[in-house]
This record gives C-alpha cells, sequence and structure tokens, in this order.
C-alpha cells in the first residue's frame, strides 16, 4: 500500500504493523547519471522489495536529501546535517508508529546516511516508540553477482546499472569516457588506514569513482533482484520480531 496514493480511510483499514521509508540523497553521480540516484534506486529497491513480500506492507513517501555535504561543490547536491537527517527520520517514523505501523524497515540508497540511520533507528527501538532497522541495498547485496574488476565505487558501473534497469531515460552513455577519463578510481586518498581528504572535489573531478561502461542492463537486473529478494526477507523477519 503506497500510502501517497491511498485515502485515509484506506489506510486506516491496513491490517498490517510494517511500514518501509526509502531514504536516499539528492547529489551529484558524475556527468552521466542524475542528481536523484540515490533516492531512485532506494525507491525502486523498497517497491520490488515489498512486491517481493507475502504479505501486506504500507510503503511510505522517500527522503530524498540526506547527509551528503562532502559533494557540496557540485550544482544541486543539496544536504542536511546529521542531526537534521536524523530528527527528520526519527519523526517521521515516530508518525508511522503512531497510525499502528511500529515495525519499520529504512530502505537507504545512499552511504552518508547509514551512521546517521543506524543510530536514529536505534534511539527510536531502544525508547520504545518503534522497531526500526536500516537496510543499505548496495551492502545488502551478493558480491559473487559483480563481474571481476566491478566495485561501488560512486556514479560507477553498480548505482550505473541499477538506474539503467529502473530509469533507463535518466543515465547517458555517451557521457561514460568523460566519467571514466576525468574521474577517479578509488574513494578519497588513503594514508595508514586514514582518509586524508573529506570532500569529492578534492579527489574526483568530475565527482565519478569507477567505470560506469563497466555495468551491464544485465547486472541492473540482477542487483534490482538480488536487492529486492534480500529486502523481502528482511521484511518477513522484521514482521515476525516480537520487540518489548
Amino acid at each position: 500500500m503506497r500510502l501517497t496514493e491511498t485515502a485515509w480511510t484506506d489506510a486506516e483499514a491496513a491490517d498490517t504493523d510494517l511500514a518501509v521509508l526509502p531514504v536516499g540523497s539528492t547529489e551529484q553521480h558524475g556527468p552521466h547519471a542524475p542528481l536523484g540516484t540515490d533516492h531512485l534506486a532506494a525507491e525502486a529497491v523498497a517497491e520490488a522489495g515489498v512486491a517481493a513480500y507475502d504479505g501486506e506492507v504500507v510503503l511510505a513517501p522517500a527522503v530524498p536529501v540526506g547527509v551528503a555535504e562532502e559533494h557540496r561543490h557540485f550544482a544541486g547536491t543539496l544536504w542536511v546535517s546529521e542531526d537534521t537527517f536524523r530528527s527528520y527520520v526519527r519523526e517521521t517514523i515516530q508518525s508511522l508508529a503512531s497510525h499502528g505501523w511500529d515495525h519499520v524497515v529504512v530502505v537507504n540508497g545512499h552511504g552518508g546516511n547509514v551512521a546517521a540511520l543506524r543510530e536514529a533507528c536505534a534511539r527510536l527501538t531502544r525508547d520504545g516508540d518503534a522497531y526500526a532497522v536500516s537496510f543499505t541495498w548496495f551492502d545488502a547485496i551478493d558480491d559473487e553477482i559483480l563481474p571481476d574488476g566491478v566495485e561501488m565505487g560512486h556514479g560507477g558501473p553498480v548505482e550505473t546499472s541499477l538506474l539503467r534497469e529502473v530509469y533507463p531515460a535518466l543515465v547517458d552513455p555517451e557521457r561514460f569516457e568523460d566519467a571514466r577519463e576525468n574521474g577517479a578510481t578509488t574513494w578519497g586518498e588513503w594514508q595508514s588506514g586514514t582518509n586524508l581528504v573529506y570532500d569529492t572535489a578534492e579527489f574526483a573531478e568530475n565527482g565519478t569513482v569507477g567505470d560506469p561502461g563497466k555495468g551491464s542492463d544485465d547486472l541492473g537486473e540482477q542487483l534490482l533482484a538480488d536487492a529486492s529478494g534480500k529486502l523481502a526477507a528482511l521484511l518477513e523477519a522484521v514482521a515476525n520480531r516480537d520487540q518489548e
């Protein structure tokens, strides 16, 4: 049940305590992919996971802005502080719980949100407001489905392949060469296990990390199937969990 397309009377009649909240970011993903990559991917995985789950689930609208100041040098990037992000997610989940949907899976599409989501979900659970967990789709996928030499990156082959599966018109393959040649091969600059830089522009001229051309339509199909299957299994576990 997608809340944005449901009348309140039908929402009130929903026979479930399970909800999904997609969250992402609006930030640069190189010259070839849209600024909305992270929240579009989170929404797509959430929708597919809910469809694969054998039961009723409330699907909340996506949170499109996250913790993304590291991309601030690139036009169109939006960001909020971790405190603001945690508060927004926490209060959104509290509102879901107020209607009885108090078992919540947050489906995340942005690496910068991970730490804040873990803390927000833990606080909600410990305080008894709701039982909440966060699920980051690219951390859940099986590495075995990735071809040799393909890693997550940023706007790289993994994210770009998933977008090619769900929003192909938003990806520009003619810019893959520019993304590769003026991007970076790894995230950051490392010394003694420490990343010496904080902002993407310091090491990736166009914001890309990884070669998007190493992805494919087939990989995108596999990624969506794997991530949504993992989410469906998580929904089953969360639905069956009794939280004191």
